[in-house]
């Protein structure tokens, strides 16, 4: 017995001393100091002012290799680059696993499991025991989508600006058991919460059980009031899902407070995690009804670990976001919050006064925040996102989907100002050149 005691031991000590929360972490190594002492010296600024600190933000800056890019990325709504720590700690970890992988990763890594979840826990605000980690949003979404008991005619009610892996997993639910998938449909940018609101409840009729609702929509960036939307629907005796894919990492607010029943997201978008990493957190008295999505022992199980049950798993990856939540956490998720809407509102105000150019997103802090749509008279969404990556090298997303038609741009905090004002000047000159090569049309 002593024997596996000195084991468990030897483990334990073997995974603090190359963990992400150890005095010996990269981020502590690295850029711990520095970005102390910059907090020392402006820490009399509050976060909004310190947006506009280019001093500060310089620093954070350089940790990130995208941020000298021979292409200018402005799709960090995808997926984020992550800093220069995190690569490292992802190749270090990739490297010890692949020393003796069933060694180092099930009985050296696996160990960072659980101090990974109760730092998971404190950004979001809530219980370790309610947080699971996976590997994206579609997956700890889908967990709660497909495991929940509903019955044929049952009603879920969502929007049609929802994400599509979200609305199709609803939709073979619909086809192959019969509940009934509502969708709403919404005209952004909407600048009163009680528009959106309203529209949900009057979705509503005695069949409905489910809500499933986007924090902010992907596609334009609308911050949706989630908390109220909530509060009606347990008024009414009805549960809510939230996709936070686009929130957490970047909004600074505790999960537990928007007052839903379920919450899925992704950690590599504004929280820099590695790419492939997720979490997924369920309201603690409601974990045991869930059926895991992947088989479990125990799938009536009150034990959020129920959700981890993946088969082999990337170790190196789901230890990396350790770095990545140092890095978030010693830029502080507030002031993070303030820079990246700083950014997306200094291309936005002035691209809006450019004639031609149309801006698709409200500029108002309590409905965006990073992500805006933008269009260029007479050229679609396809043709700008082209021009701007040919011409100009800038990366964008270009989406034509229902009533939305725009490309989405989305910066970061590596992202410089003087990045968006060379995207400002592109859209310019996009803008001028289609409305003379119109003119001369015209005149021909």
């Amino acid at each position: 017995m002593k024997s596996v005691t000195n084991r468990r031991a030897f483990f334990k000590k073997a995974a603090i001393l190359t963990g992400a929360f150890s005095v010996n972490s990269l981020y502590r190594q690295g850029l711990a100091a520095d970005i102390a002492e910059k907090n020392e010296l402006y820490q009399g600024l509050t976060p909004h002012r310190m947006a506009e600190n280019e001093d500060f933000w310089a620093l954070i800056q350089q940790g990130y290799p995208a941020s000298s890019a021979p292409v200018l990325n402005l799709n960090n709504g995808g997926v984020s680059p992550s800093p220069q720590l995190v690569l490292e700690a992802v190749e270090r970890y990739s490297q010890m696993s692949n020393q003796a992988p069933s060694y180092y990763m099930w009985r050296i890594l696996d160990q960072g499991r659980e101090p990974l979840r109760e730092k998971l826990a404190l950004l979001g605000g809530c219980d370790p025991e309610e947080i699971a980690i996976d590997r994206n949003a579609t997956e700890a979404l889908n967990t709660i989508i497909y495991g929940l008991d509903l019955e044929k005619g049952d009603e879920v009610i969502g929007c049609k600006q929802d994400y599509p892996n979200m609305m199709q997993a609803w939709s073979q639910r619909e086809q192959r058991e019969g509940i009934v998938y509502k969708q709403i449909s919404f005209d952004f940018p909407i600048e009163d919460d009680e528009t959106i609101v309203n529209a949900y409840r009057q979705a509503i009729t005695s069949r409905t059980k489910i809500l499933h609702v986007t924090h902010v929509i992907n596609w334009v960036g609308q911050i949706m009031p989630v908390k109220k939307i909530c509060q009606m629907a347990h008024e009414k005796g009805l549960e809510v899902i939230v996709d936070g894919a686009h929130s957490f990492g970047l909004l600074d607010f505790d999960i537990p407070d928007l007052e839903a029943d379920y919450f899925g997201t992704s950690l590599h978008k504004y929280l820099s995690a590695p790419i492939g990493t997720g979490m997924l957190w369920i309201k603690k008295d409601k974990i045991s009804k869930v059926w895991p999505l992947l088989c479990n022992g125990d799938p009536k199980s009150p034990d959020i670990r129920k959700f981890e049950t993946l088969g082999t798993r990337s170790f190196p990856l789901e230890q990396g976001i350790g770095e990545a939540l140092n890095f978030h956490n010693g830029i502080g998720a507030k002031r993070k919050e303030e820079r990246v809407r700083y950014l997306k509102n200094y291309w936005a105000e002035k691209a809006m006064t450019i004639p031609g150019v149309k801006i698709h997103t409200s500029l108002k802090s309590a409905y965006s925040c990073a992500i805006a749509g933008v269009s260029v008279e007479g050229l679609t969404p396809q043709e700008l996102g082209q021009k701007l990556l040919n011409q100009y090298k800038i990366h964008t997303t270009s989406i034509s989907y229902g009533n939305i038609n725009c490309v989405r741009i989305s910066p970061h905090v590596y992202t410089r100002p003087a990045d968006l004002d060379r995207f400002v000047l592109a859209l310019s000159q996009l803008a001028t050149e289609k409305s003379n090569h119109d003119f001369e049309s015209k005149g021909a």
